[in-house]
């Protein structure tokens, strides 16, 4: 680079304009943190407190493009090395049947046909339904938990959209979860992936009081 176009990378970083791009091309943005205030703040601070986990839906199925819009925003979770590694699988009619069959078999067996009855009833009702895998690392146990964990974090970013857009979830980890026909029924390999549950989701209609523990029992302090 001749002095020239030494001097004026110099100047670009000193005014706090964009760095010169030494290639031709337009040099990127430098990025900037701006921190949100008044009713923006308020807005964000409003949904991750007032996020619940919904138990009772109203039958109707919300805007496939609303759900979309979540799902994509889910993808903007923290992963380790950029792993990308969930997986949304968004079952039909027909397979959500048989979801909700196998579940009630395996309620049968333990609790009666009482219980089954009225466990399949219920799933039957559940307006949307989504099942979300993490990959599988035999070979390595700390990549298996770090993509579990980012996983886990796209759920609730797809759950915080939901919600931002009036749609309610519940994450489920039942028994049925683990059990190997459901890998079976979605054509999931379980040597690569593992269910990390099944999101339902529709408008609410109930909502629960939130609680949580006083702030000081979460956070501990030392020297």
């Amino acid at each position: 680079m001749d002095k020239d176009g030494k001097r004026k990378k110099q100047a670009s970083k000193s005014d706090g304009s964009r760095p010169a791009d030494t290639e031709g091309g337009d040099a990127a943005e430098e990025p900037r943190l701006v921190a949100l205030d008044g009713d923006a703040l308020a807005a964000v601070d409003g949904l991750l407190r007032g996020r619940r986990t919904v138990h009772e839906f109203r039958p109707e199925l919300p805007p496939r493009a609303l759900v979309d819009e979540a799902l994509d925003l889910s993808r903007w979770a923290p992963n380790h090395k950029h792993t990308t590694p969930w997986r949304w699988y968004r079952p039909g009619r027909r397979t959500i049947e048989k979801i909700c069959g196998l579940n009630a078999r395996t309620v049968r067996q333990t609790k009666g046909e009482e219980a089954a009855r009225k466990k399949l009833e219920r799933w039957l009702k559940l307006p949307g339904w989504l099942l979300l895998t993490a990959p599988v690392n035999e070979d390595d146990p700390l990549r298996h938990q770090e993509d579990y964990a980012a996983c886990c974090c796209a759920a609730q970013n797809f759950m915080l959209a939901l919600w931002a857009r009036g749609i309610g979830s519940k994450w489920s980890t039942g028994p049925v979860t683990r059990h190997p026909e459901l890998y079976q029924l979605l054509g999931i390999d379980p040597m690569a992936e593992h269910v990390v549950g099944i999101f339902w989701y529709g408008f609410p209609a109930q909502l629960m009081e939130g609680r949580r523990e006083p702030l000081e029992k979460s956070v501990i302090d030392r020297p």
